[in-house]
């Protein structure tokens, strides 16, 4: 069975070393330990599974808890079914947050522009104004 160094890892998912055991203290990735007083870091496919669903689910935007739920679903292989229900529930739940969000921004962004075109009436009157004088 092949296994990764946390360098090997870093470089595959373009990420940094520290992310990696910020993965590890969350309990995300659990390494075993080899050499000297177990310094080195040894992956194996299994966490190297972890860390590219992990990485996938922060795309997404889900939250720490939501992909260590997600991630951790995957080691028990008893129903799948299931698994992917957990999963529809909580993707349903982002878009929801995602989709307010944008709306949210949409209003923001309408309320920027009316607040433009004021000003630049505004403007253009005492523009008007200034050279009639």
């Amino acid at each position: 069975m092949p296994t990764y160094t946390i360098t090997e890892l870093a470089r595959e998912f373009d990420i940094t070393a520290r992310a990696i055991r910020f993965y590890e203290d969350q309990g995300i990735l659990s390494p075993s330990r080899e050499g000297a007083g177990g310094r080195n870091r040894v992956y194996t496919p299994r966490d190297r599974t972890r860390l590219k669903l992990t990485l996938r689910g922060k795309r997404l935007g889900l939250s720490l808890s939501e992909i260590k739920s997600l991630v951790d679903m995957y080691e028990s292989p008893k129903d799948t079914a299931a698994q992917m229900h957990r999963f529809l529930g909580v993707l349903a739940q982002h878009r929801e947050t995602l989709e307010q969000q944008r709306e949210d921004i949409e209003m923001s962004l309408a309320e920027i522009a009316s607040h433009e075109e004021e000003c630049r009436r505004l403007l253009a009157a005492a523009g008007e104004g200034a050279s009639a004088a």
